[in-house]
C-alpha cells in the first residue's frame, strides 16, 4: 500500500515542477497587493505609488527565485532530480567504448 502524501509535500513537488509559474503567480500577487496598499495612502502622487508598488514586487521576485534555487538545489543533492529522470534514459542501451 502507497503512503499517501501529505499536503505539504504535494505543494511542494506542485512548485518544484512549476517553478516558473510559481514565481511569476507571487510576483503579480505581489503588484497587485502593492498596488492596493499604495492607493489607500492619500498623501502619494500616482507615479509614486506604481514606482513603490514596482518595486515591492521586484523584492518579492527576487525572493521567491532565491527559494526556487535552494528547492533546485536541494532536489539535485538529494537525488530527486536524478531519479525523476532517469527512467527516461536506457543507459544500457547505448554501448560504450574502451
Amino acid at each position: 500500500m502507497a503512503e499517501s502524501k501529505t499536503k505539504f509535500e504535494s505543494v511542494r513537488g506542485w512548485i518544484t515542477e512549476h517553478k516558473l509559474r510559481t514565481v511569476g503567480s507571487l510576483w503579480l500577487s505581489g503588484v497587485a497587493g502593492s498596488i492596493a496598499y499604495n492607493w489607500s495612502q492619500p498623501n502619494m502622487k500616482t507615479s509614486v505609488k506604481i514606482i513603490h508598488a514596482r518595486l515591492h514586487a521586484q523584492a518579492l521576485t527576487l525572493a521567491a527565485l532565491a527559494g526556487a534555487a535552494v528547492v533546485e538545489y536541494y532536489d539535485h543533492k538529494t537525488g530527486a532530480k536524478a531519479d525523476k529522470y532517469a527512467k527516461f534514459l536506457q543507459m544500457d542501451s547505448y554501448p560504450h567504448k574502451d
